[in-house]
């Protein structure tokens, strides 16, 4: 399961969606089902609206997070267009109705769909509100029985504080889900990391923004973040 944020669609934008940036992330996708690795993507959509902060703002939360989830479903549906261009089959499956754009989700046609060597893009988070992208990528990934949770970010792992303020941060490379959550890390909500623990899913953290950081995490090597038992 590859866990994208809204925001690594962005490249170097401020605000929505650089094709370039999709371009390349979907080409590293493409590397990895290559290889015979069953794929299945999570998507945020905080590059185009982001339900907790408009509900800081006034907004009344479930609307908001609604609203979020429409974003994901546009997130989706450019990334499939992308990879489809590729020549891999690909469908996206909605926790909301939305029968004139994608397919609802349900699980065993989304495991019929990943057997019959198709990526999967899970769009419009648990659709529920209240519960974050990182929730639903946690939740699909224990459906689909996937063997890791990757979430892909803007920074290279975890560090012990924030590498962009403290240029002194140091970063851990091997973390127990207990850790993280007792620490209060926050590179994933409590509900998410709990989930994943319950069902022994390692969640892989790294940045999406490195050049072929995908490629090079699933041909051996790479830089990342590991959470486990």
């Amino acid at each position: 399961m590859l866990k994208l944020s809204g925001e690594a669609l962005m490249g170097d934008q401020d605000f929505g969606i650089d094709l370039n940036t999709i371009n390349s992330i979907t080409d590293q996708i493409i590397h990895v089902f290559n290889k015979g690795i069953k794929v299945s993507i999570v998507v945020g959509g905080g590059n185009i609206f982001r339900g907790i902060s408009a509900s800081s703002k006034g907004m009344d939360r479930s609307s908001a997070d609604y609203t979020g989830m429409m974003a994901t479903v546009i997130n989706s549906l450019i990334l499939q267009n992308s990879i489809e261009q590729k020549g891999v089959d690909t469908r996206v499956q909605s926790a909301l109705k939305i029968d004139n754009v994608c397919e609802s989700y349900i699980r065993r046609k989304a495991l019929r769909h990943i057997d019959k060597n198709r990526i999967v893009i899970f769009a419009a988070g648990t659709g529920n509100p209240y519960f974050t992208t990182d929730t639903a990528a946690a939740l699909r990934a224990s459906e689909m029985k996937c063997d890791v949770l990757m979430k892909a970010t803007k920074v290279d792992g975890i560090y012990d504080s924030d590498p962009k303020k403290n240029k002194n941060a140091k970063k851990l490379y091997d973390l127990s889900y207990d850790y993280v959550i007792n620490k209060d890390l926050r590179v994933m909500d409590t509900a998410s990391i709990s989930l994943a623990k319950e069902n022994n899913i390692p969640v892989l953290v790294f940045s999406i923004q490195e050049n072929d950081s995908l490629k090079h995490i699933v041909d051996g090597g790479g830089n990342f973040t590991l959470i486990q038992e």
